[in-house]
Formats: structure tokens, sequence, C-alpha cells
């Protein structure tokens, strides 16, 4: 039976953490505040915003929505992210994206400053991530793998390390934040020849597929570790990851569960980005 890597465990943890972070931030004078920018009412996106405003309050940290409608203009979403950028009392933004395909999405991720950009989605912030400078934030799911391998003490150092997946959003990043941890990464994609090969020789399994249960016992050994980033939905609405956990659990050391893993901890990291973000803005001065 492998070890489950329960989120709810490593969100207390930050929450223990975070919690005398912002009381410190307060008697300063300083309210950390999150700004949520959405286009349009996408099922997903308003159930997120839900859950990052209830961690929010949770924290103590305020939260001012900017919500437009469906038929809003790039101009007038440019013009948002502008007034935001230029006020000083917002620490950090979440961005809604995919945004309306009429909308140039380049042209609007570089229109946020990358010190308010806590989800990694400007080039700036990323940048940060491959240079290991810290200019802005990497993305939160990402950085929500670290922080579960973090808590668990689970050793990076040294350690050989496989991506399935290569997207800004988690594969990416998430190899860079490996590298930085002295792991030895290895990518994998949809044109990696005879995958399973590869991932059976990890300590470390980061599972991105974007796609249900693509990982089955024939990907993994004994004694890993299983991160499953996926979130996927079965024809009668049940929650799964990219792994097959049923087929996998048995075999591997420990393994994240779909849902209570990585989603658990993302809206926390998020959070504590913003913090962070404002403790930055009282160093700027």
């Amino acid at each position: 039976m492998a070890r489950i890597l329960k989120g709810a465990e490593v969100v207390s943890a930050l929450h223990a953490q975070l919690t005398p972070q912002v009381e410190a931030l307060k008697a300063k004078g300083v309210l950390p505040t999150l700004a949520i920018v959405r286009v349009g009412a996408r099922q997903d996106d308003v159930a997120y915003e839900k859950g990052a405003t209830k961690r929010a309050e949770t924290l103590g940290v305020a939260v001012r929505t900017f919500l437009l409608d469906e038929g809003a203009t790039q101009a007038e979403l440019l013009a948002t992210i502008q007034a935001i950028n230029a006020d000083d009392a917002i620490h950090g933004v979440l961005l809604f994206r995919p945004l309306p395909k009429r909308m140039d999405d380049e042209s609007v991720r570089a229109a946020l400053l990358p010190e308010k950009d806590i989800d990694g989605i400007t080039d700036g912030s990323l940048a940060g991530v491959f240079t290991g400078t810290r200019r802005g934030f990497p993305p939160c799911t990402a950085q929500a793998c670290m922080e579960i391998l973090n808590y668990y003490r689970i050793p990076v150092s040294g350690r050989n390390a496989v991506v399935i997946g290569r997207s800004l959003v988690v594969g990416k990043p998430v190899a860079m934040m490996l590298l930085q941890q002295n792991a030895t990464v290895t990518v994998c994609h949809t044109k990696t020849q005879d995958m399973p090969s590869v991932t059976k020789q990890a300590d470390i399994l980061i599972v991105a597929a974007g796609r249900a249960g693509v990982v089955g016992a024939d990907y993994v050994s004994a004694g890993q570790t299983v991160i499953d980033v996926g979130i996927n939905f079965t024809p009668e609405g049940a929650m799964v990851g990219d792994a097959d956990f049923a087929a996998i659990e048995p075999i591997v050391g420990a393994i994240t569960p779909v849902p209570g893993g990585v989603g658990t901890v993302t809206t926390t990291v998020l959070i504590a980005h913003v913090i962070e973000a404002a403790q930055r803005s009282i160093k700027r001065g």
C-alpha cells in the first residue's frame, strides 16, 4: 500500500506559516490584497474563484474582483489591468484564462506587471522560474507539487525525476524547480518513444499529461513517488487524475490522490504568493 500524500496536511502547515505573516503585514499598515480578473462566467473559473476567495478570507487576505462581461473588448481588459498595475494597494492578480478567442492572450499577459503576477503567466515570471531569480512568481500548480514534496520530506536532491507534460503551466516550470533542487530531470511528452521505459526509472514522477488514467501500472515501479496533477471528469461526473490510481497505488511508494492532492494545495499557494508580493512591496518602498 502506498503512502497517500494528502493535500489537506500541506495546507494546514502552510496556514500555520502564513497567518503570522499576514498579521505582521497588517501591523505595518499593509493589507495583502488579491485582484481577481475574469471575463465572462465560465463554470470552472467561477468555481476556482469561490475557492480562492474563501481561502483568502480564511487567511485574512482581501479580495477585489474585476468582472467583465463576455462581450468586453480587449481594450477594456487592458485598461483594467493597467488600473490594477497602478494601484499600490493591490499586490497580486489572478487573471482567468483562456481568454475569449477574439483577444490576444500574449498582449494581455504582457500588460501585467510581473511583480503582481502571482500565477506565473507573464514572460517575466517564467523567466524568473528558469533563472531562479524569483522575479514574479512560479505557476501555482507547479509550486504546489514542490510544496507537497517538501512537506512530506520526499528527497529531491540527486534523485531522478520524470515529468510527463511540457506545458508552461506545470511541465516546464516544475522541471526547472526540480533542477533547482538538484534533481536529474527528464521531460516526457506526446513524442516520447516507449515512455514507460523512461518513467519506470524515476524516483519522482510528476504526471501532468492532461488525459485521464494515461499512467497505468506499466508506467511505474516499486518505491516511486507519484505526484498526479491531472483533473479530469468521468462521464458519471467523478473527478479523476491523469494516473490510474487503483492500478498504480499498490505498486508505488507514495502518491497524491485526486481529488484531495495537488489541487487542494494550489489555492493556498496562490494566497501565499499574494502575501509574499505584499512583503516585497514594502521592501521596494
